[in-house]
């Protein structure tokens, strides 16, 4: 973090660069900003939220943009540290982090990585790395920035720029970015279909794009209703695809593979449900059958594995919200299958998961209403209330969402909910 007197510095850099680009007096430039020309700075070097809201609305930059420049890293100076640590073995310590599920390690040593590599490639590798630690952490708009910072550099070996390029597509889907994500997986899957794939690193780099190509069509099942069954097709044949490929991957024991496979499946039980392969109730029934499987979460490790037993879990909700009429079986089952979803996202810490099981819970609580004509509000503790908050910082498209439940919903104590 920037220290307080360089925060003060570059506070006065900006608004020396807002004088030039609005070609102002100083005068004139602290009416724009409501202040005193002779206090433009505050004495701290802590500018208050109005001050930074104005001088981005003067630089035409974004409240981000200007934030980022006063309390965000000084990449120069950090760059021109040096550890004492390899990068080797700096990107080794940054896997066991990821393997561990310490996200938050993995990101620091992975910035360390970025300091001490030598070269393009290696800024790339670390880059990679820090886009997992975020994703580990739900903070995909983190992962979208790093991924493209890393495809940046240059010149880099074209196999780590398509694990990059994977990895952003992976990013814009889960932050709903579908036509960006569709496109990216899109074109790696032309390059892979000209050019197979040889090493293993751009094997994994096909399968994972194919899950995730597969996996944004499934969604736009839902954005892009009109072409529903177009989009189920493709969701099929890129999930089956993507199962094909990840069988090949490795060794028995590669859960990683394994988990991503069985969340394939889980997607294509949704494709085949829209194109009249499978009937809803067999396939909500099938996921039923699976969740028997996981009663017991903590004889399961924190990974993909158990992780794709929570999105089988929001597949049936889905399948469920489309096809079945019947209002008490449809409560019966989304309350089913989120109260599970919901366990398995706090046992992985998933906000993803997340993200989905409070905007189904919401979907289904105005189903509810709509199906009795009661407007019982929706009832959440003190937990949920700290877990909205946190979906609604790492989803953009979620906040309107969690602000309706946040304001209409009854809250109760965790003492209530206890005492209950």
């Amino acid at each position: 973090m920037i220290d307080m007197s360089n925060r003060r510095k570059r506070l006065e850099r900006l608004v020396e660069l807002a004088q030039v680009y609005r070609n102002w007096t100083r005068k004139e430039l602290a009416e724009a900003l409501g202040r005193d020309s002779t206090k433009l700075i505050p004495a701290s070097g802590n500018p208050k939220l109005d001050l930074i809201v104005e001088l981005a609305d003067v630089l035409d930059w974004s409240v981000g943009d200007i934030t980022e420049c006063l309390w965000g890293v000084d990449k120069d100076a950090d760059s021109a540290v040096k550890s004492d640590t390899s990068f080797v073995e700096l990107d080794a310590m940054a896997g066991q982090a990821h393997a561990d599920g310490n996200y938050r390690e993995m990101i620091r040593l992975a910035g360390k990585a970025r300091a001490a590599a030598c070269d393009a490639e290696q800024r790339a590798l670390a880059c990679n790395r820090e886009v997992g630690g975020w994703d580990g952490l739900g903070r995909f708009t983190r992962s979208l920035d790093v991924a493209r910072e890393g495809l940046s550099d240059a010149p880099i070996p074209a196999d780590i720029r398509r694990m990059l390029q994977s990895n952003l597509a992976n990013a814009c889907y889960n932050l709903w970015h579908l036509t960006e994500a569709r496109t990216i997986a899109s074109d790696l899957i032309k390059h892979f279909e000209q050019s197979p794939p040889v090493t293993e690193r751009d094997r994994r780099t096909h399968a994972f794009t194919l899950y995730v190509h597969g996996s944004t069509h499934r969604r736009l099942i839902d954005a892009d209703p009109s072409c529903a069954n177009q989009h189920a097709a493709k969701a099929r044949t890129a999930l089956q695809a993507a199962v094909e490929r990840l069988s090949l991957l490795g060794s028995d024991n590669d859960r990683v593979a394994i988990g991503i496979a069985r969340t394939c499946r889980g997607g294509m039980l949704e494709a085949e449900v829209i194109l009249g392969l499978l009937d809803p109730r067999q396939a909500t029934a099938t996921i039923v059958d699976a969740m028997a499987e996981v009663v017991n979460l903590q004889s399961y490790s924190a990974g993909d594995v158990l992780e794709s037993y929570g999105w089988w879990c929001i597949f049936g909700c889905n399948i469920a919200m489309r096809h079945i009429s019947d209002e008490r079986e449809l409560q019966r089952l989304l309350a089913l299958f989120t109260n599970k979803a919901d366990e398995i996202a706090e046992r992985l810490d998933n906000w993803a998961m997340r993200e989905r099981v409070f905007s189904i819970q919401f979907d289904g609580h105005r189903r509810f209403i709509g199906w009795t004509g009661q407007t019982t509000p929706l009832t959440i503790d003190t937990d949920d209330v700290r877990m909205i908050t946190g979906t609604m910082g790492r989803f953009p498209q979620f906040r309107r969402t969690g602000w309706s439940m946040l304001e209409s919903a009854r809250v109760v104590s965790d003492s209530v909910v206890a005492g209950s």
